[in-house]
């Protein structure tokens, strides 16, 4: 049996964080629930969690008949309780004189350490907590005390964990060109070569093993039961102009047009062209082959740096500096040299849409192309959210670079974007494909690599 002390983030970031503890003790001290409080008027996902929070004490509150000076019992088999006592500061005054929210957090979970025989664990979200956490226990000598991360929606240890959705293979040359000429090729055939877990929808590009440099790149997919490495149909196309420049645009041009692949997750650093091809892609399969009855591009509205404030204007107007990045693709596609010029070809499009993410709870989106950039600062829920949202005949593009967070409560690991690919990666309906290089220029593609 343990105890698991919980930090307010993680409570903001899994409103039933609760349930994930097994047969432990929870407790929650009192000045997170003042901090919970505080949030649950923000429309957004904090304030959708806080609010999830309160309404789930209320229920185990109801349940518990009111007893709250007893530990309420969870479903788990574990119990929850809030801590209103093990306040006193003395033990932290001399390495953090400050008692802010943080410390008073550490100092409640420092305190119940020194009173049971069993593990106290204090769970956050925040680094700089957990490393003020792990100096005490050093400096204070606590054996069964331990600060750790929140883990549950934590599937790699790191951002190069996140699956990449393609493989080299160095294999013999005789095999390149029986690929090259049947245009597929049995995956038992390489398949001793993989050095990493592989699934369908994945890409091989298989190299010459003598060191020449005949290559090859194909697609892990299911033909008559069997597994087979099939060649790209659409390395050579190009929509709306714009044409793939390398091996991983290739990839992803491959999965953006193919309707049988549903969802497609494209990662990769600022430059390389994962929203230009999935907008490209979109209009082709809306626009020319009528597909999809709309092109739905969206993005979460979530700040870079300092938030400007309420915005003037109509609806369109306040949306408009949230969803630049993508009119300035839309501008590139069509060549435009003006806002009235791009404004009078979108215009004249029947099936592009752009709009805000906000808007999409509740909604059905039938038989649609949709497409949301910046995915990183959605959490693991806001992802589940938008692809029950998906239905019939709807292809839905998660773009985003999990290293480019600008949520508070959200990191390369536990954003919704990781998690959807570590979630979906074996499903025969996905495909994931990681782009690593810089196609936007020679400055962009530098700053990405050095900076």
């Amino acid at each position: 049996m343990k105890t698991f002390v919980l930090d307010t983030n993680v409570l903001l970031h899994d409103a039933r964080s609760l349930f994930q503890f097994g047969q432990n003790h929870i407790i929650i001290p009192a000045i997170v629930l003042e901090e919970i409080d505080t949030k649950k008027r923000l429309m957004n996902e904090t304030g959708r969690n806080a609010r999830e929070f309160s309404r789930i004490y209320k229920e185990l509150r109801e349940k518990n008949k009111g007893k709250l000076e007893e530990p309420i019992p969870l479903e788990t088999g574990g119990t929850f309780r809030v801590e209103l006592n093990h306040r006193s500061f003395e033990l932290l005054r001399n390495e953090f004189n400050e008692e802010s929210n943080d410390n008073r957090i550490i100092a409640v979970s420092i305190n119940l350490s020194r009173e049971v025989a069993h593990e106290v664990i204090l769970v956050s979200n925040d680094m700089l907590m957990i490393a003020k956490a792990d100096a005490l226990k050093k400096s204070l000598h606590l054996t069964n005390f331990k600060p750790e991360l929140y883990e549950n929606d934590r599937l790699v240890d790191s951002v190069d964990g996140i699956h990449k959705g393609y493989h080299e293979v160095f294999t013999e040359p005789e095999l390149i060109d029986r690929f090259y000429h049947d245009r597929e090729l049995p995956l038992f055939k390489i398949e001793s070569g993989l050095k990493s877990d592989y699934y369908l929808q994945d890409f091989i590009v298989m190299k010459d093993s003598f060191g020449s440099n005949q290559s090859g790149i194909g697609r892990i997919l299911r033909k008559n039961n069997k597994l087979m490495l099939v060649a790209l149909k659409s390395e050579k196309v190009h929509c709306w102009g714009i044409i793939p420049k390398n091996v991983q645009q290739k990839m992803l041009a491959e999965l953006l047009l193919d309707d049988s692949v549903p969802l497609v997750c494209a990662t990769g650093k600022a430059g390389t062209g994962k929203t230009l091809l999935a907008l490209a892609a979109g209009l082709s399969k809306a626009e020319d082959e009528k597909k999809y009855s709309k092109l739905l591009v969206s993005k979460p509205v979530v700040p870079f740096g300092k938030d400007i404030g309420f915005l003037p204007g109509e609806m369109e107007d306040k949306l408009r500096p949230w969803m630049q990045p993508i009119y300035d693709n839309l501008e590139f596609i069509f060549d435009a040299r003006t806002d009235e010029e791009l404004y009078n070809v979108v215009a004249g499009l029947q099936t592009l849409k752009v709009e805000a993410l906000t808007y999409i709870r509740g909604r059905s989106i039938p038989n649609q192309f949709m497409i949301i950039d910046e995915v990183q600062n959605l959490s693991p829920h806001e992802i589940k959210t938008i692809l029950t949202r998906a239905g019939e005949k709807t292809k839905i593009i998660l773009i985003g670079d999990p290293e480019q967070i600008d949520h508070p409560y959200l990191d390369s690991v536990n954003n919704g974007l990781t998690y959807a690919v570590e979630r979906l990666k074996q499903e025969e309906e996905v495909g994931v494909i990681h782009l690593n290089s810089t196609e936007r220029s020679g400055l962009a593609e530098k700053a990405a690599r050095l900076l």
